[in-house]
C-alpha cells in the first residue's frame, strides 16, 4: 500500500507531467508556425513521452492500492524569440522535472517504499537522457546561429526522432 504523502507527491507529478505535455505541444505549434517540421516532430515526441510518464505514475498509484487524482496544472507558453530560446526553456523545464522526481525519490526513501524507489529509478535515468539531449540541441543551435542552412540541417536531423514506449516500462 502506498503511503499518503507519497501518493500525494506522485499525484502532483501526474499533473506536472500533463502540464509538461502541453508545454511541449505548444512548442510544437510554435515550430510548425516557423516552418520547422523536424523541430515540431521533436517536440511532439516530448509531448508523447510526457503523457507516457503521466500514465506510468498514474498506473503505479493505482497498482499500489492508492487513488490517482487529476489535479489542476499550469498553462503553456505559445511563442518564443527563436528555436534556441525554445530549447533553453525546454531544458530548464526538464531540470525542474529532474528536481521534482528527486524529491519524490527522497520521500520514497524516507517511507522505506522500495517498490516506489525501483519505479522512480527509471525516471531518474530517463531525466539524465532528457537533459543531455536538450543540452546537445542547444549547443548545436548555438553553433548554427544565423546560418539558415545549419538550422535546416538540424531540422532534418530532429525529424528522424520517433516515440517508442520502452518495453515493459508502462
Amino acid at each position: 500500500m502506498i503511503g499518503q504523502k507519497l501518493q500525494d507527491a506522485i499525484n502532483d507529478q501526474i499533473a506536472f507531467e500533463i502540464s509538461s505535455a502541453l508545454i511541449y505541444k505548444a512548442m510544437q505549434a510554435y515550430f510548425e508556425a516557423e516552418d520547422l517540421p523536424g523541430f515540431a516532430n521533436w517536440m511532439d515526441v516530448q509531448y508523447q513521452e510526457a503523457l507516457f510518464h503521466a500514465d506510468k505514475f498514474f498506473n503505479y498509484v493505482c497498482e499500489t492500492g492508492g487513488r490517482a487524482a487529476m489535479l489542476p496544472f499550469e498553462g503553456a507558453r505559445n511563442d518564443y524569440a527563436s528555436p534556441l530560446e525554445a530549447f533553453q526553456v525546454a531544458l530548464a523545464h526538464e531540470q525542474i522535472v529532474t528536481a521534482r522526481i528527486g524529491k519524490i525519490m527522497d520521500l520514497a526513501r524516507q517511507e522505506n517504499d522500495h517498490a516506489a524507489q525501483i519505479m522512480l529509478q527509471w525516471f531518474i535515468t530517463e531525466q539524465v537522457e532528457e537533459e543531455a539531449t536538450a543540452g546537445l540541441i542547444i549547443r548545436k543551435l548555438q553553433r548554427v546561429e544565423g546560418d539558415g542552412r545549419g538550422l535546416l540541417m538540424l531540422d532534418q536531423e530532429l525529424a528522424q526522432r520517433v516515440f517508442t514506449p520502452p518495453a515493459g516500462a508502462a
